[in-house]
């Protein structure tokens, strides 16, 4: 067998350890998020297990966190330069809380909403140019379908520029919304069934597209009528791992060229960078907890919503009945999300319970036990 050159070994090791170095010192975007001294490290403390509590001490907790990162108390200002851009992510609710946004706040200038169009015009106080959100429903796809983290963070701040007719400096606040990745998954699988292909999507990263062999197609025209065995069996699907793969800086393991580092590694430093980015955004809601999302948004933006919102658990993943083995191959694909998940709805939880703490009017807004932990 042909030896590997030692200097083909060498670089690959080294790029492998430039990204983890360039995760380790990664900052926020200028005035993109809220803990800006938040440095991130593979061994950070922010991702340890907390230590062991006793039983009646509940709710019981994952992580450590410090007190900057569970606070929520931001100077979001509505009638300023600040702007909410929602990062959505397929199949996580996105749809419904982006209407929300457009047709359910209680503001001074609601956003104008004309029936037939895709798109509201959400305008500031005193304005009929300056834009306070970007979103799907009030900028549309303006930085391409499904934009992910790394699209946004490159995109936005000149978009914006496009849009307004003048450049000027904002302070952006990142929001999102993640759900469950087994039901995700499965909900990704049947909306591609019934026709999606999200074909238009660019996937931007460092100035450029992937190409047709770092990122191939697991169908033709459409993939209409897919069994979940054919779904799960393409090694290319973006549904695998994608809450990870959209809230990370894909730059730091060379976009979607997979041979700059090694899988192991190239794993490793997108959920860090997923768990850091997400840490640091103004907000992020959980799917499974829509009323405490609606809270949590509430305080920290100190914007109201005028309707309730609803939780559906009806969903068509919950109603799609699999075989455990086919579960089984479903988590080992998700398995980055699935530890995502666990670490963002730890920090969900104990940010609400430190709001709640606060608030003696609590249940006044949230109508349900907080004991799901």
């Amino acid at each position: 067998m042909m030896e590997v050159p030692w200097w083909k070994t060498a670089a690959g090791t080294g790029l492998g350890l430039l990204a983890i170095g360039l995760l380790a010192y990664q900052t926020c975007m200028d005035n993109s998020c809220i803990d800006q001294s938040d440095s991130f490290f593979l061994t950070n403390r922010e991702d340890q297990p907390a230590p062991a509590r006793h039983a009646r001490d509940l709710p019981q907790k994952k992580y450590t966190f410090r007190p900057s990162t569970l606070e929520r108390d931001l100077d979001f200002n509505i009638s300023g330069t600040d702007v909410i851009v929602f990062l959505h992510m397929q199949k996580t609710g996105g749809t419904s809380f982006g209407r929300q946004l457009v047709t359910n706040m209680d503001l001074e200038r609601p956003c104008q909403c004309r029936r037939g169009q895709k798109r509201c015009q959400c305008y500031r106080p005193g304005t009929d140019r300056d834009i306070w959100l970007f979103s799907r429903f009030s900028t549309g796809w303006s930085c391409g379908l499904h934009a992910d983290w790394t699209e946004l963070k490159d995109c936005v701040p000149d978009m914006m520029d496009k849009k307004e007719k003048q450049p000027k400096k904002r302070r952006y606040f990142y929001i999102t919304m993640l759900r469950e990745p087994v039901a995700r998954y499965l909900s990704e699988w049947r909306h591609v069934q019934r026709g999606a292909t999200w074909k238009t999507s660019r996937h931007m990263c460092d100035g450029k597209m992937p190409s047709e062999k770092e990122l191939p197609s697991c169908f033709d025209d459409n993939w209409v009528g897919v069994g979940l065995d054919e779904f799960t069996d393409c090694p290319w699907n973006l549904a695998n791992n994608r809450q990870t793969r959209m809230l990370a800086d894909l730059s730091l393991v060379g976009c979607y060229n997979t041979s700059r580092v090694s899988q192991e590694q190239r794993n490793r430093i997108l959920l860090g960078s997923a768990k850091t980015n997400l840490r640091r955004m103004a907000f992020f809601g959980l799917t499974e907890f829509q009323k405490k999302s609606q809270y949590m948004f509430e305080r920290t933006f100190k914007l109201k919503f005028i309707e309730p919102f609803e939780q559906v658990n009806g969903t068509t993943a919950g109603r799609t009945p699999i075989s455990e083995d086919k579960k089984r191959k479903v988590v080992e694909l998700n398995a980055l999300d699935i530890e995502l998940y666990d670490y963002a709805k730890d920090l969900f939880l104990q940010r609400l319970e430190r709001l709640k703490q606060h608030d003696p009017d609590y249940y006044d807004y949230v109508d349900e036990e907080v004991g799901n932990w």
